[in-house]
């Protein structure tokens, strides 16, 4: 029984190891002056943006639904955006344009 749970722990600890490498990965390939967005209604897939699209007004109008949706507890553990892509591709177009 000893050997069993020595065993476990080990299978823990290397987990634990493998999750902070793997969310320290993801925190790393997010550029300074960007953030990591998940968005969809169902699947979510993520994407970085810069953060000046916090300014612009179609941008805030994203949040409020995202805030309205999840409130401050997001599900993916990062800033989820409850819309289809192709709605987020359009507002992301056009603040690129405006850049």
């Amino acid at each position: 029984m000893g050997i069993r749970l020595l065993s476990m722990i080990s299978s823990v600890k290397q987990f634990n190891k493998l999750h902070s490498v793997v969310t320290r990965k993801q925190i790393s390939d997010v550029p300074k002056g960007h953030l990591a967005v998940y968005v969809g209604e169902t699947e979510k897939k993520r994407f970085v943006v810069p953060i000046t699209y916090l300014n612009h007004a179609s941008f805030q109008e994203l949040l409020r639904k995202s805030e309205e949706e999840f409130g401050f507890q997001h599900p993916m553990g990062g800033l989820t955006i409850p819309c289809n892509e192709e709605a987020f591709f359009h507002v992301t177009s056009r603040l690129n344009n405006s850049l």
